[in-house]
């Protein structure tokens, strides 16, 4: 090693933890020697997972709100069978309102060779309680407790490449292995346990094996303490705009964002930091996509730049600041997910990270139209009214 590349590690080292403590607010909060690759949509993240699993010698655990017995579910559930045949411990849980659809034959062929499957707050008659309001609308997989993967999509032709025959949905997911990999598992074993799975171990810290990378990472969640932790997303949110010096360029599917949020976006405009969200220019809630437009004119006034997706569904929920903090995860800056659903995302602190999302989202851009306030005032008169109405009933969305 010579001395000049000595320095340059000592300096990133240390510029990482300057990174870390300006936009998480504590250098503690994230887990270094992580690798992280993200996934853009069906056409790399399913064939990722898939082979995951495949090659699985102890333990799948897959999670996820949606779930359809079309072509794509049918291939998650081949390698699920497959791997139970084996020998491999498998475990699926999943939305009982977000897997409706599925079937009693679906389940039953995965239960026939040992897969263990749990639906979380399936709707019983005799509840008191209304049971649609409360879901898991997380999305993960842990195979051997040594490589996770998370963020939006969910198990469903829409979300497959047009090439294989899908709906070519937009979405961003991830592929995790170090330190990391360990919180995920935790974090499926309580909702697992939550939903009625039954207990198991989970396999002893790798602590003396070598970190396979220098990314900083961590995992946010909203199960435990809702109020408290679900405003855990938004504050992670919060502090990084805030610390932003450059660039706030965020993806997010059902953007309603709530007034602290808008607040430290407009600040951060007026100290010059480009500010600007990839929204859906059509979006399969309608009645969103129109609260949407309402609150939109009045960001878009604001100097901030809302900029509509023009191809297939927009689902994704990222955001990259200044190229070194990104975050992706099943969030949705909306009431939704901070009053109701279970979220996840994964916050990182890294160069090499951010410049991949950041790169990922100029190429996003490109995709774009912009909906500027006069967008809003050609709009007709009909149109607005719903839009208003709508924003109304944001909440309830």
């Amino acid at each position: 090693m010579t001395a000049s590349t000595a320095v340059a590690r000592f300096d990133e080292s240390e510029s990482l933890l300057v990174a870390i403590a300006r936009y998480t607010g504590n250098v503690g909060t994230l887990r270094r020697g992580n690798t992280l690759r993200p996934l853009q949509a069906g056409a790399e993240t399913y064939p990722a997972m898939l082979a995951a699993m495949a090659a699985a010698t102890t333990s799948i655990c897959l999670e996820t709100y949606i779930i359809t017995a079309d072509q794509t579910g049918d291939r998650f559930a081949d390698v699920m069978c497959e791997r139970a045949a084996a020998g491999v411990k498998v475990r699926f849980l999943f939305d009982a309102i977000g897997g409706f659809g599925l079937g009693a034959p679906f389940l039953a062929r995965l239960r026939a060779v040992g897969v263990e499957v749990v639906a979380w707050n399936p709707i019983s008659a005799w509840r008191t309680r209304l049971p649609w309001a409360h879901r898991d609308h997380k999305k993960s997989l842990i195979v051997d407790d040594s490589v996770a993967f998370t963020g939006g999509l969910n198990i469903a032709d829409e979300y497959a490449a047009i090439a294989d025959g899908g709906g070519g949905w937009h979405d961003v997911h991830c592929e995790l292995r170090g330190p990391i990999v360990r919180d995920l598992a935790r974090l499926f074993r309580a909702t697992w346990m939550r939903a009625g799975g039954a207990d198991y171990a989970l396999a002893s810290s790798a602590a003396d094996a070598p970190s396979p990378g220098q990314v900083a990472v961590r995992v946010l969640e909203n199960s435990k303490r809702r109020r408290r932790s679900a405003g855990a997303f938004r504050r992670a949110y919060i502090r990084a705009i805030r610390a932003s010096r450059e660039t706030v360029h965020l993806e997010n599917a059902y953007f309603l964002p709530d007034r602290g949020v808008r607040r430290a976006m407009r600040h951060a405009v007026r100290r010059g930091v480009d500010v600007a969200i990839i929204v859906p220019g059509q979006s399969d809630v309608r009645m969103v996509e129109y609260a949407g437009m309402y609150l939109h004119r009045t960001l878009a006034a604001a100097g901030i730049r809302i900029l509509r997706w023009t191809g297939p569904m927009m689902h994704a929920k990222t955001g990259v600041i200044d190229s070194v903090w990104a975050t992706i995860g099943s969030y949705n800056l909306d009431a939704r997910s901070f009053r109701h659903n279970l979220e996840m995302m994964v916050e990182v602190v890294d160069r090499d990270v951010g410049e991949l999302m950041e790169a990922a989202w100029q190429r996003d851009q490109a995709h774009t139209e912009p909906f500027h306030v006069e967008s809003w005032n050609r709009l007709d008169w009909w149109h607005q009214a719903l839009a208003w109405l709508a924003f109304r009933f944001r909440s309830l969305l």
